[in-house]
């Protein structure tokens, strides 16, 4: 539990120095944004009148500060690591003008304005999505969705996935000159695709081959969720027996199944099907897997509810790519204005 007694705690002011003396050689170290108090694992120290504070701050997170941050602290393992006063005043470092200092301290504070903008309608637009998700699909009980688009109506049709899934399987001899890898990342978060070297294959005879437009999962990990859909990219891709690929019946869309599988009580019936210990302990039994049940409009409806999801996707994607880029033009602006 944590103590109420803060009589060993010390006040700082905007501006001063702060940094955990236990994880400094980790970056725990800045400038106090406003006035508090801090607890004793903390060190402060007052900046003179060489130093405007803004500019310490971002001085003392680069990595080459940290590096050097890190060379000083003691400790036999990470865990036992400290930054000790007598060690952090031998940091060196080269400032120039208080004027210059200023104008730096205030270049980068605008790309942090912009970066935290674009962070927050990231966040704002990926609420909007998980509210949709809640929205657009029925809820337990439930035969239509809260919301639809005019011109829908009528219930949609409970069906197990065993009803509209059909193993799909394209077997091949394993290379042994090098080839392409396809794997699956967990929480649903799509595929990904890596080199396999001459001599790196797995001793398994046979691989299969991947194809577009099918459900994809990895049964040692699906109890994290590690689902997607494949596409266009993905085929022709190599994987294990451990990753089978389903086709759809006509009455399922892919790209609606897409969106559909991220629902949380699927993940949960995942988990349920997957028995077993943590990690790889934990196998999914796929006949399980297939007794799930979903709910379904009309093809023309699946398609519109994809269409109108994807369109929400590929505004997030843009959004993430701005923040990547503004991150990274901070990072080389930070290389490049400092000494």
């Amino acid at each position: 539990r944590r103590s109420e007694d803060k009589s060993t705690y010390k006040h700082v002011y905007a501006g001063d120095l702060v940094f955990n003396m236990m994880r400094a050689w980790q970056g725990a170290i800045g400038s106090a944004p406003s006035e508090g108090m801090i607890s004793p694992a903390y060190i402060s120290a007052v900046p003179n009148e060489k130093v405007y504070p803004p500019f310490m701050d971002y001085y003392v997170k680069r990595k080459e500060m940290i590096e050097q941050i890190n060379s000083l602290s003691y400790g036999v393992t990470d865990f036992r690591k400290r930054l000790y006063w007598d060690s952090f005043v031998q940091v060196k470092c080269k400032l120039p003008s208080l004027t210059e200092q200023k104008r730096i301290a205030d270049t980068i504070a605008e790309y942090d304005q912009i970066i935290v903008k674009q962070e927050k309608e990231l966040e704002r637009l990926k609420n909007l999505k998980k509210g949709l998700l809640q929205k657009m699909f029925p809820k337990d009980g439930e035969s239509v969705p809260e919301i639809r688009f005019p011109g829908f109506e009528g219930p949609w049709e409970r069906y197990k996935l065993e009803e509209l899934l059909e193993k799909y399987e394209d077997p091949v001899d394993t290379p042994h000159d090098g080839y392409e890898r396809l794997g699956i990342r967990s929480h649903a978060r799509g595929t990904f695709h890596s080199f396999v070297e001459k001599g790196k294959e797995l001793e398994a005879a046979k691989m299969h081959r991947v194809a577009a437009d099918k459900f994809i999962l990895n049964i040692t990990f699906a109890w994290e969720h590690a689902v997607a859909i494949t596409d266009e990219d993905d085929a022709g891709k190599l994987v294990s027996h451990r990753f089978p690929q389903f086709s759809f019946d006509n009455k399922l869309r892919p790209c609606f199944f897409k969106y559909l599988m991220l629902d949380s009580k699927f993940r949960e019936h995942l988990e349920l099907s997957s028995p077993g210990g943590a990690g790889r302990n934990r196998v999914l039994k796929i006949s399980d897997m297939l007794k799930y049940k979903i709910k379904l409009p009309a093809i023309i409806e699946q398609t519109q509810i994809a269409e109108f999801f994807d369109e929400i996707d590929n505004i997030i994607t843009f959004h993430q790519r701005e923040c990547d880029k503004w991150n990274e033009l901070k990072k080389g602006l930070l290389q490049q204005m400092f000494v």
